[in-house]
């Protein structure tokens, strides 16, 4: 396999989870019955420009279908992240009612919907059929497309070029990398910024997330990398914030190479210094990650094993992606964990792919009181702990399982 981004060859392994259906698959009654289809979950380091990417099994429109079951809009906290996004980027930028904000990959408006509140024009961009639809429902207006320089020039030339652009959490999902960033800056108007959110690459390794390696992320990224991809598609990385989302990520704040007159903040050098000390750009950095997500993955099947043997009942809560890698690369099935709890009805009555946990409402959570709940998203852990707080009244414990196995 060749880099996604620089076409050298790929020999450096990162991590071999095994194999497993998309994780955003979910599987209906109908479904169930049938055979589903897997793909390698393998991941390589390109020893030129430094960027992490799963080796290539499965193409983007297979992963997001018309039944992407992702809904952004079913956790408090995030939501209030981008209601504090919105307000911010209106003050630093002088947001108001003559601009235009665009985000890529809108998902069900869980972040226009504040843009839109402020009366500041607004477009999303997202090729999912059930979440445009959620987001239109909102009176968001949406393309229904997948980003790239085409359709960036297609908004540019309809009078819709961009003020600020948006990409939170999207930037790994795309893999046509090169022309996914070079559309932002097609789409940019000549002051224009554009923000993208995404994992940190250093926080994955070093806190062991290897749960967030699924298909539908084709690379993992670091500053290193991003600031490359970005000086060679006609972007220039200006300042860089780290904030505490999906387990530490970077908020990176770029402006058109061309003609962006923003200064570079210090902030983009001390990041790129400490990947540096780190040892991101050596190979020895990548060598141990395997032997630290096997040891998990023992940890979690020594303790569901032992749960079963002493008649304790294990539940979970979030049927997320992150989990469907646990799951299937711990091999784990009803027999071990009963059912997962999720709040999103599009969800709700399915099964997760792979393990084939049947996922249902809290109900069901609150009828049969289990005795532990695996959190699933545990980047969402705080959150998902004070919501179940009863819980605790019949005794039951939370568990996670990254970075390390905890019962609490």
């Amino acid at each position: 396999m060749k880099c996604r981004h620089c076409e050298s060859e790929l020999a450096l392994p990162l991590v071999d989870l095994g194999s497993a259906p998309p994780s955003n698959a979910y599987l209906t009654d109908r479904t169930l019955h049938a055979p589903e289809k897997w793909f390698p979950l393998r991941v390589l380091v390109c020893e030129r420009c430094w960027l992490v990417q799963t080796e290539d099994f499965s193409s983007a429109d297979e992963l997001f279908d018309a039944e992407y079951a992702y809904f952004s809009g079913f956790s408090t906290s995030w939501l209030a992240h981008c209601e504090t996004y919105v307000a911010d980027m209106a003050a630093r930028f002088g947001l108001d009612a003559e601009s235009h904000v665009v985000e890529v990959a809108a998902n069900d408006g869980y972040l226009l919907q504040y843009v839109q509140a402020r009366d500041i024009p607004c477009t999303g961009v997202e090729p999912t059929a059930s979440t445009a639809a959620a987001a239109r429902a909102k009176g968001i207006a949406i393309v229904q497309d997948f980003f790239g320089v085409r359709l960036a020039r297609e908004l540019a030339a309809q009078g819709k070029q961009a003020d600020l652009t948006v990409a939170n959490n999207v930037l790994a999902h795309v893999p046509g990398i090169n022309d996914f960033v070079a559309g932002f800056a097609a789409l940019l108007k000549p002051d224009g910024v554009a923000t993208f959110e995404f994992p940190h690459l250093q926080r994955l390794i070093d806190e062991n997330q290897f749960d967030t390696i699924y298909h539908e992320h084709f690379s993992y990224l670091s500053l290193t990398a991003v600031a490359r991809i970005f000086a060679e598609n006609g972007l220039a990385v200006f300042d860089v914030e780290e904030i505490p989302t999906h387990g530490g990520s970077l908020r990176v704040f770029a402006q058109r190479s061309d003609c962006g007159r923003r200064p570079r903040e210090a902030r983009v050098d001390e990041v790129l210094a400490g990947e540096i000390r780190a040892g991101m750009g050596e190979a020895r950095y990548y060598a141990d990650f395997q032997a630290r997500t096997e040891r998990v993955k023992n940890d979690v099947l020594g303790f569901l094993l032992e749960a079963g043997k002493n008649g304790k009942r294990v539940a979970a809560y979030g049927a997320a992606a992150k989990g469907n890698t646990l799951l299937n690369f711990a091999g784990v099935r009803p027999d071990l964990i009963s059912f997962v709890v999720d709040l999103n009805p599009a969800k709700q009555n399915k099964y997760m792919p792979g393990s084939r946990i049947p996922i249902v409402d809290e109900a069901r959570m609150r009828a049969e009181r289990p005795d532990f709940i695996f959190i699933l998203p545990w980047n969402l852990g705080d959150e998902i702990k004070r919501q179940l707080e009863y819980a605790r009244d019949w005794g039951a414990q939370f568990v996670v399982a990254v970075p390390r196995l905890r019962i609490d």
